[in-house]
């Protein structure tokens, strides 16, 4: 079946899709699908991404059961600041997808899942490559799965730190997910 379209000088485009439909979708359907499919696919994905290329971050291992992510920024002149360190909005970058992303695959698909706020804090100049691991522990998930059990949404902050290859903490991250089950209408 083709996708609704409409008329624009011409041209058939695609119809709008709301944020809130596209978001309920993305994990299930389409090209995100085969993107999200496994953690090979995603991995490789998000490395050719254009916003991660461009930064400079790396994605080093993705958990086959969606629990850990670990990431690295590379130094490069490309994402240097004014002083010679690593760019904020890089470090932020490298952290921003992927507390949603473990959340997302970790609940499955009868969940609604958001970034609602992320936080960065930082501690030390980065002067070298950064590296971050995010986790979601099965009893953190199957937390979120109680709590949102009736159908109202949970707040949950998770956390991790950027760290220099010596292990000095350049970073600290937050990120706080919106979680709540699908109702019956949202497939």
């Amino acid at each position: 079946m083709n996708a609704p379209t409409r008329r624009r000088a011409g041209l058939r485009l695609p119809a709008p899709v709301s944020k809130a439909a596209s978001t309920v979708r993305h994990a299930s359907s389409g090209a995100w699908s085969e993107v999200l499919g496994s953690p090979r696919t995603l991995k490789w994905g998000m490395n050719i991404w254009p916003p991660f290329l461009g930064a400079g971050v790396v994605v080093e291992h993705i958990d086959p059961e969606w629990r850990s992510v670990r990431v690295r920024l590379r130094r490069s002149p490309l994402n240097a600041n004014y002083v010679g360190t690593q760019f904020g909005g890089s470090l932020f970058s490298m952290a921003d997808p992927w507390f949603m992303l473990l959340v997302l695959r970790g609940l499955g698909p009868g969940y609604v899942v958001w970034d609602q706020a992320g936080e960065i804090e930082f501690v030390s100049p980065g002067r070298r490559a950064i590296h971050a691991t995010f986790s979601v522990s099965q009893e953190q998930l199957e937390q979120l799965r109680a709590q949102a059990e009736g159908g109202e949404k949970v707040l949950r902050w998770f956390e991790t730190e950027l760290t220099a290859p010596d292990g000095t903490v350049v970073a600290r991250y937050r990120k706080r997910i919106y979680v709540r089950r699908k109702r019956a209408s949202q497939g």
